[in-house]
């Protein structure tokens, strides 16, 4: 991917399964990558490759000052039981980080031409066969209230002048973890199987399209605001897990009850796993993004290859 030489990107959460795919590309693309980095000793950070951070603290806006671009992935994974504690580090991981880094980007000397932060398609709630685009209200729920307090952290960034973008992204297909790694056991051992009745819709992304998304939206002046990014062509949980076997080819004959999901893992099942969004990539689309993979089966047997 080309377009990025010489641009300096702050990027968070690089560890995660989209991090770690999207760093390498943009070095590849000519960038230079900082790191905004929790736990980092002074005497790494003093090198040109990271900047530490604590999310829950203010920035000094001279610390983000002279970037290109921000790129802002860092957040508490919302996968486990959903206790009162996990739910307060979901929150403040997202919203407060967030919040601490828009304000010190909207106050740097220098500020970046773009802020990219992420979302989660979580925004629109449990919707059913609705079509979900970037203008759809905001659903219920704990994933929606997180979403929308998230989204609304970045605004100090916004009207500062920087064209700030939130990322509602879909379940991310990658090799290296992610919600794909935590389904691919029970299916190789032929145990898979649909979660509930199966008709909850999964928007669903490959990880090359998420990485490709975003270096167009960096290059993309026009895009701004919300931007749904997930595949143009959005499956129903059944109609996911019977690919998923297909490719591996084994059996999905073993599906999962809604009761067994809600004992097993609380709010977090009923809202993640048994939740719907049909959601649609309405600004990628418009703006000319080139889908690489659209079809689910397409993206499995790249992803699962080898």
């Amino acid at each position: 991917m080309a377009g990025l030489q010489m641009w300096r990107l702050l990027v968070s959460g690089v560890s995660g399964p989209i991090g770690a795919a999207l760093v390498p590309s943009l070095k590849s693309s000519g960038a230079q990558i900082v790191r905004l980095t929790r736990g980092v000793t002074h005497a790494v950070a003093d090198s040109h490759e990271h900047i530490p951070w604590d999310p829950a603290q203010p920035i000094a806006p001279d610390a983000v000052s002279g970037f290109d671009a921000v790129i802002h992935l860092a957040g508490e994974s919302i996968v486990g039981r959903w206790t009162p504690a996990k739910k307060e580090k979901i929150q403040q991981s997202r919203v407060v980080g967030t919040r601490n880094l828009a304000q010190a980007l909207a106050q740097a000397k220098v500020k970046p031409r773009v802020f990219v932060c992420s979302s989660a398609i979580g925004y629109y709630g449990n919707r059913g066969d609705e079509v979900l685009r970037e203008e759809s209200s905001p659903g219920t729920g704990f994933l929606a209230e997180v979403c929308r307090e998230w989204e609304e952290a970045t605004r100090a960034a916004d009207v500062s002048g920087i064209r700030t973008v939130q990322i509602r992204t879909g379940v991310v297909l990658s090799p290296k973890g992610g919600a794909l790694g935590k389904m691919l056991l029970p299916f190789k051992l032929g145990v898979g199987g649909r979660v509930g009745d199966g008709r909850q819709w999964m928007s669903w992304i490959d990880v090359q399209d998420m990485v490709g998304a975003i270096h167009h939206i960096l290059k993309t002046d026009l895009v701004q605001g919300p931007v749904n990014t997930v595949a143009p062509e959005p499956v129903t949980n059944a109609e996911f897990t019977k690919t998923l076997a297909s490719v591996l080819s084994r059996p999905a004959i073993f599906p999962v009850p809604k009761a067994a999901v809600r004992l097993a893992f609380g709010q977090m099942g009923q809202e993640v796993l048994l939740g719907s969004q049909r959601v649609e990539p309405t600004k990628l689309i418009a703006s000319g993004y080139p889908f690489r993979y659209r079809e689910l089966r397409e993206s499995l047997q790249h992803v699962l290859k080898g």
